[in-house]
């Protein structure tokens, strides 16, 4: 592709501005132009993400040339990187205007949302496709200050305003370092083309990092960390919950990876500098851990798919602090296509779960059941890498950071296993029972259903460790290009890897061990505590009631002492 016809991309996130910009003098229920433009509009996005890909596959990368003077412009970057994630913001994109269309059928402000929903993913394409500092900045605070008005489109939600409040300063605070690492990437590489300043990063001895350079680096990490809602500023992502349902899914499958996109796209400058990988890996890591045991106790499907959320990129960013960047890439394809499911199929997980209850554990020592479980798990992650032998490079399979993410994989494969055992082990058990004659066919149809169960997760977790192997080759194959090779680790590296096993399997054991002990007071006052995040939001929250008394005029519902205060 020239790099002139490269500039026609441009034409998606165009069109979806026009329709935007169309909403805004629109008015009324149905409005028939709105909907059919945006259809239109997310459908050509598509289509052109389509075959820009195909392109790159076959020509390799290319950048537009700039559209402005001085490094203040538009221009196009066309990579394995910026495809993949031109092709999932415009897929995503695409289901949820859909989905908008009949979600908010007959509000009167449905042509009004559908654009604020075009201007977001309008803002997130340019984003994504930025070819240099500029345009990256100005869509980054875009993109933000779009999802700012969805997430306040129900104003008269107290709730809803104060979440959005909060969001609203950590962006701020994500934005200003931001900006500040551009001015010190374009000052300390005399360019403000992302592809220059890769290459000139790439060519740089690690060992000569000027001090500019490695704190702009620790600026996109912090960037990063806010945009990506990690601890101690997550707590405005599961409060934002007040909003409609498409806005949850494009926010928690697309607009949320920004951080993730931002230091897999700087991978080099993120190189040069190891101790803003390593604040990746401890805070990611961290995050990753506390938003997976909160995401148990949470009582509402809603809540526990946005601390799922949290947790995942926790778990991205980890990945990323190991500078397994083409992993995190894949990480970012796989959960953003499941939670845009999850969220717009939300109603009927309600159903499904209430259908899903499992009889308790008879007996069953969870201790065997757990070491089982994990022995079975080795052995399937050890015989898959023997099976695929071929296909894997065995230099990689070797890294310490491939071996932690893998032990990682085992121990979640393990856990999943081991909760499937209690259904077999108990309908077992029951049907052994002599002292219950009249439930033997009962209890024999159960132990058949639960054996199925059994079977079935087995053959699951053999299909989700090939699936490790081989989409994490596929994903190294294709930003191969554009992705730096995992780097070798340092000592601190070595470290922080050791201490994210040991962590992960102490969470792993006691999710493992939680249902055996669900009677325990203690366990049961951990999990109120849990299930409200530890409280750690509440400072936040304290200090967005500092900066601005609220809410009073929008609930209309304070009482006069309220209002005295």
């Amino acid at each position: 592709m020239p790099p002139f016809f490269a500039a026609l991309v441009l034409v998606a996130p165009g069109l979806l501005l026009c329709v935007a910009l169309l909403a805004l003098s629109t008015s009324g229920m149905r409005p028939a132009g709105i909907l059919l433009s945006s259809r239109i509009a997310t459908l050509a996005a598509l289509l052109l993400a389509v075959a820009a890909t195909v392109w790159v596959t076959w020509q390799g990368p290319v950048t537009s040339p700039l559209l402005g003077l001085g490094g203040l412009g538009l221009s196009i970057r066309l990579d394995p990187v910026s495809c993949t994630m031109f092709l999932l913001v415009a897929f995503v994109g695409t289901i949820v205007v859909q989905y908008s269309r009949n979600y908010l059928d007959g509000d009167a402000r449905q042509g009004a949302f559908i654009g604020g929903l075009c201007l977001t993913i309008s803002a997130v394409l340019l984003l994504v496709l930025a070819g240099n500092l500029f345009q990256l900045a100005a869509a980054w605070i875009a993109t933000s200050l779009s999802l700012h008005q969805l997430l306040m489109f129900y104003r008269e939600r107290p709730a809803a305003v104060l979440a959005a409040r909060k969001k609203f300063i950590t962006a701020r605070l994500g934005d200003t370092g931001l900006l500040g690492a551009c001015v010190l990437l374009a000052s300390a590489f005399g360019s403000s083309d992302i592809a220059t300043i890769l290459e000139r990063a790439r060519e740089l001895d690690a060992a000569a990092v000027p001090a500019s350079l490695q704190f702009a680096a620790l600026l996109l990490a912090c960037a990063a960390l806010l945009k990506s809602a990690q601890f101690p500023t997550h707590g405005w992502l599961p409060e934002v919950m007040e909003t409609p349902t498409p806005v949850s899914a494009l926010l928690h499958a697309g607009i949320i990876n920004a951080g993730g996109f931002l230091v897999i796209r700087f991978a080099d400058v993120m190189l040069l500098s190891a101790p803003s990988l390593h604040v990746l890996a401890v805070v990611g890591g961290f995050t990753a851990l506390f938003g997976s045991v909160v995401m148990l106790t949470q009582p509402s499907v809603k809540g526990s798919l946005a601390w799922s959320t949290v947790s995942q990129m926790g778990f991205m960013l980890l990945q990323c602090g190991f500078g397994a960047f083409s992993v995190a890439l894949l990480h970012i394809v796989a959960h953003s296509l499941y939670k845009a499911h999850a969220f717009l199929s939300s109603g009927s997980v309600v159903e499904l779960a209430r259908s899903a209850v499992a009889p308790r554990e008879q007996g069953t020592s969870r201790v065997m059941v757990g070491v089982a479980s994990l022995g079975f798990a080795m052995a399937l992650y050890v015989a898959m890498n023997f099976a695929l032998a071929s296909v894997v490079d065995a230099d990689a399979t070797l890294s310490p950071a491939v071996f932690t993410l893998g032990t990682i994989l085992v121990l979640g494969v393990a856990l999943f296993i081991a909760q499937s055992v209690p259904l077999a082990a108990g309908a077992g058990s029951m049907a052994a029972s002599p002292n219950m004659p009249a439930m033997d066919a009962a209890n024999a149809q159960t132990s058949h259903l639960s054996l199925r169960v059994l079977v079935r997760t087995l053959a699951a977790a053999a299909f989700a460790t090939a699936a490790y192997f081989l989409l994490q080759q596929l994903a190294a194959w294709w930003t191969q290009p554009s992705l730096p090779a995992i780097p070798v680790a340092s000592p601190v590296g070595l470290a922080i890897m050791g201490l994210a096993v040991l962590s992960f399997a102490i969470v792993a054991l006691l999710q493992l061990m939680a249902p055996a002990r669900i009677g325990n007071p203690h366990w049961r006052a951990a999990r109120v505590h849990l299930a409200n995040g530890l409280y750690v939001n509440a400072w936040f929250d304290r200090l967005v009631g500092a900066l601005r008394r609220p809410l009073a005029h929008v609930s209309g519902n304070t009482s006069g002492k309220e209002q005295a205060a």
